[in-house]
């Protein structure tokens, strides 16, 4: 059996309270991706990050990427949570927890997962910078 939590976070996200959620039955490791706000980009401060999401869906392609994580990698648990709204340097934007029998299929899946994330999420990222605005890309 398998198990997925999935959360948007709109305050705060904590990945030691996330790393809970992972079901350890049988698991041998549990791999971690935490990303994290920026204070610079090429040299340049970032006073924050603003996440806006498509909130409807988004909880339904993070759902159905654990899935796919489950069927490409045979891993037992997957925590996926990200932010919304302004998270400041130095905070947590995006928790991935994977727990697995053995470390590499938990390694691919966390991998693979925050690529995915980054290429199928419905989420925009604009970086408030000392010099202005900037959408970036790469999300959704």
């Amino acid at each position: 059996m398998h198990r997925i939590h999935v959360r948007i976070e709109p305050e705060r996200l904590d990945p030691e309270e996330l790393r809970e959620l992972v079901d350890s039955d049988g698991c041998g490791s549990v791999v971690t991706f935490v990303g994290l706000t920026r204070g610079e980009d090429n040299g340049v401060t970032v006073e924050r990050l603003e996440f806006d999401a498509w909130e409807e869906r988004l909880p339904t392609v993070l759902e159905e990427l654990a899935e796919q994580a489950f069927g490409q990698f045979g891993v037992s648990s997957v925590v996926l949570a990200h932010r919304t709204g302004s998270v400041g340097p130095g905070e947590p934007i995006v928790c991935i927890h994977v727990g697995s029998a053995h470390r590499a299929e938990g390694f691919e899946a966390c991998s693979w997962l925050i690529d995915e994330l980054k290429r199928q999420a419905p989420l925009w990222k604009k970086e408030i910078r000392a010099d202005g605005e900037v959408w970036k890309a790469g999300l959704g």
